[in-house]
């Protein structure tokens, strides 16, 4: 039993001793791969860094350029939402404008319906909502929609003589084209 014994420890030591060996052996291979990288980290690093800088720029640009297409979205559904949102008012201010056009012999009623229509006027022109001038100004496709033309000698010729319908911008952009009689002096 003891010879057993003893052959099992020295078993033991010679697999110890082949497992510092190797251990050894491993350790020094990875020295020599790790100084090999690192040799070959110092070449590739100026590239490297030129590379990541690089992607770093890439990566910040499109951000900018997403922050602002964003905002830009945002801000043209704000825009569309209110234009939209107006438009749907447009038809209270013309039947306001008709009422005060129609005689009425109650002046109590009157007086109302021209309260209401300052109040509607008020509230569009803080909204950034401006009439499109008309009668008596030159006809611009722009801003105008020409239903009719009349000869009228005295008013000139492509000068509008008459509005069916008031048109509104909002800021630079037209909401509602004026609909207009076109005077023609051939």
């Amino acid at each position: 039993m003891a010879k057993n014994s003893k052959k099992q420890d020295e078993n033991k030591e010679s697999t110890i001793d082949e497992d510092v060996k190797a251990t050894e052996n491993n350790q020094d291979e990875v020295e020599n791969v790790e100084a090999t990288k690192d040799d070959s980290d110092l070449d590739n690093s100026p590239n490297e860094a030129a590379a990541e800088r690089d992607r770093y720029l890439r990566l910040a640009a499109e951000y900018e350029n997403y922050r602002k297409r964003s905002t830009k979205e945002r801000e043209m559904i704000y825009s569309d939402a209110r234009t939209e949102t107006i438009n749907k008012l447009l038809p209270v201010y013309d039947n306001l404008e008709r009422a005060l056009k129609t005689e009425c012999t109650d002046e109590s009623f009157y007086k109302g319906i021209e309260m209401i229509m300052t109040q509607l006027t008020e509230v569009l022109n803080g909204m950034g909502v401006n009439e499109i001038p008309a009668v008596g100004e030159p006809f611009d496709p722009n801003f105008h929609n020409a239903v009719m033309t009349i000869e009228n000698p005295e008013l000139g010729e492509n000068i509008i003589a008459d509005e069916y319908q008031k048109g509104f911008t909002l800021g630079d952009r037209v909401i509602r084209f004026s609909t207009v009689v076109v005077a023609n002096s051939n």
